[in-house]
């Protein structure tokens, strides 16, 4: 017994890994999820020692489980008799071959439906009103947390509603039997209904709450799942969950486990207080000390805050959390001029500017794009931040031949043809034809006139799941867009690279998908990105910004993947200590 709570104590550091990372002088943390992976390991751990009596010491003057579990018989049979409860069909005999583990000797094996009463819930007809709105709770799936906590009830009977469903009493255990959260329990704490999607057990002559120890361990869980039916909807009929066998102690075993459970769950939930504050204060210094490269007023001052950051390096970025704001600030430095030195010998932003202006006038006038509007002065108020001397403020249309999205209605598909593209097919490295639709020749040719994609466009979702996501047309294929992708064709004279860096940055970013935020679902539509204010370099310092950018992404993505692999050991590591444990 000694070694197991040794094994707990001595190996503490693997459940909370940021406390590990601390000790080595890596930083905080491998990773945040190795801390919640580990915690929750040791949870499991903890109720797996308490139903194979490896949690407590045994004490041969305990009366064994054998005679509990004639006591619970008789008890039973007297209730029977007494009319209280219902006679159940006889349930089957254990068997050797059943048993998955083996228990100390003062113990006995128990199938769930002899140790109480157990009972499947009703739903009261929702179309008779006076079934409801009194002061019954009546609970569903939904107010059983992952946590065995039971939420407040949405639901209320009247007392006429009592009578057409199943009550659960004070101290009762509940448990989903059916879907994605099958297994899911807790105790109830006061009288309430429960509905058809959750078993009920009312234990005999046993700890309530060692019995609910014994149904949350994973040992249990794993045959809830293992004597389901239905793939796609797991579910299991009271029948077979009844018949689902508990490990019995001793009662006075049962409550020095309880006891134990909690001052060890007590223990799990402070080092989960301890990670989330951690971890909540690691963020705030990190973005804090991120946002002090952005608000730099000089060059000094950069660097002095860029100095502070690279002492602490590898205390800093140690979570994706982290990692992912590194790359935001160093899109926002990007755009700011603050990422690569400016060459007085570039030739200024203004000047590529009245050359772009120059090539549009000329497919005009070879009638290749339509003639625009001339568009309003760029008012102070539009300007985020300063920009460095020799760039300038413009509107996406300013550099722009064409801004426009893909077909507003699906058109039929074919077995082949021209490609067909959503924003399935739009990914961050470039343009998939994984799995592509087609339309005909004669429908694209309609589509392209409008929206026509080619080498060196940038493409943007602008709505559903990967709102924002966006890509350089990498291929050389002919292809059709649906309306759920933006297509901006810049001229030869901007780099698409740093069109999508621009518009990727926080401070572009966040005006697209909230310029128009009266919709519930975020998206980018086209009159806010034609109306959204970029920072323009000279087009030599665009080469020099994307090379920068790809580079220290790249650098981004190896911390990420040293994480990943970091906390893959890490919950390794947990998961060879648990197994330890229990065997």
């Amino acid at each position: 017994m000694n070694a197991i709570q040794t094994l707990i104590t001595e190996h503490i550091d693997i459940w909370t890994a940021a406390d590990t990372a601390k000790k080595s002088g890596r930083g905080r943390s491998s990773g945040n999820a190795a801390s919640v992976y580990g915690i929750k390991k040791l949870r499991e751990l903890i109720l797996e020692l308490a139903v194979r009596g490896k949690l407590v010491p045994q004490d041969a003057n305990d009366e064994p489980a054998s005679e509990l579990l004639k006591r619970i018989e008789a008890e039973k049979a007297k209730l029977i008799a007494e009319g209280k409860v219902k006679k159940t069909k006889l349930l089957p005999l254990i068997t050797e071959e059943e048993k998955p583990f083996e228990l100390p000797q003062s113990w006995g094996w128990a199938r769930l439906g002899t140790i109480g009463i157990s009972s499947t819930g009703r739903t009261p007809s929702t179309q008779k009103s006076a079934l409801y709105d009194g002061s019954i709770p009546f609970i569903g799936p939904g107010q059983i947390t992952l946590a065995c906590e039971l939420l407040p009830a949405e639901k209320w009977l009247s007392e006429a509603g009592r009578n057409e469903t199943t009550i659960a009493k004070t101290g009762d255990i509940l448990m989903v039997c059916i879907g994605g959260s099958i297994g899911k329990s807790a105790i109830a704490d006061k009288e309430m209904g429960f509905n058809q999607q959750i078993n009920c057990i009312s234990p005999f002559c046993v700890e309530n709450k060692f019995a609910h120890i014994s149904v949350m361990a994973n040992s249990f869980q794993s045959k809830i799942l293992e004597f389901a039916t239905g793939s796609a909807t797991p579910i299991i009929n009271k029948s077979k969950w009844e018949e689902l066998l508990v490990p019995v102690s001793p009662l006075a075993e049962q409550q020095r486990i309880v006891a134990k459970v909690d001052e060890l769950m007590a223990l799990c939930d402070q080092l989960e207080n301890q990670h989330s504050n951690a971890t909540e204060a690691h963020e705030k210094l990190v973005s804090y000390l991120l946002d002090t490269l952005t608000q730099s007023q000089s060059a000094e001052d950069f660097n002095t805050n860029w100095q502070r950051i690279a002492a602490h390096f590898d205390t800093l970025f140690t979570s994706e959390t982290s990692i992912d704001a590194l790359k935001q600030t160093l899109l926002q430095l990007a755009v700011m001029g603050k990422l690569v030195p400016q060459d007085p010998n570039d030739e200024p932003a203004s000047e590529l500017l009245k050359r772009i202006q120059i090539e549009k006038t000329k497919l005009i006038a070879e009638g290749k794009i339509k003639k625009a509007k001339p568009l309003a002065p760029i008012t102070e108020e539009e300007k985020p931040f300063d920009i460095p001397q020799n760039w300038e403020w413009v509107k996406p249309e300013e550099f722009s031949i064409k801004i426009t999205d893909g077909e507003h209605f699906r058109p039929p598909t074919e077995e082949n043809g021209v490609y067909f593209l959503s924003a399935k097919d739009v990914r961050e490295e470039g343009v998939s034809l994984d799995d592509p639709l087609f339309i005909s020749e004669e429908t694209a040719k309609k589509a392209l006139q409008r929206c026509n994609p080619e080498y060196g466009d940038l493409l943007i979702v602008s709505r559903g799941a990967t709102v924002g996501r966006m890509c350089k047309v990498n291929i050389d294929e002919k292809f059709c867009l649906l309306g759920s992708v933006i297509l901006v064709k810049p001229t030869a004279l901007v780099l698409s690279d740093y069109l999508s860096i621009s518009l990727k940055s926080p401070s572009s970013f966040s005006l697209l998908i909230n310029a128009s935020g009266s919709t519930a679902q975020p998206a980018i539509y086209l009159k806010d990105l034609k109306e959204i204010t970029l920072s323009l370099p000279p087009i030599e310092e665009q080469h020099r910004i994307v090379a920068k950018v790809d580079k220290l992404m790249a650098i981004c993505d190896q911390l990420k993947s040293r994480l990943t692999a970091a906390n893959q050991l890490q919950q390794k590591l947990a998961d060879v200590l648990v197994e330890q444990a229990v065997n």
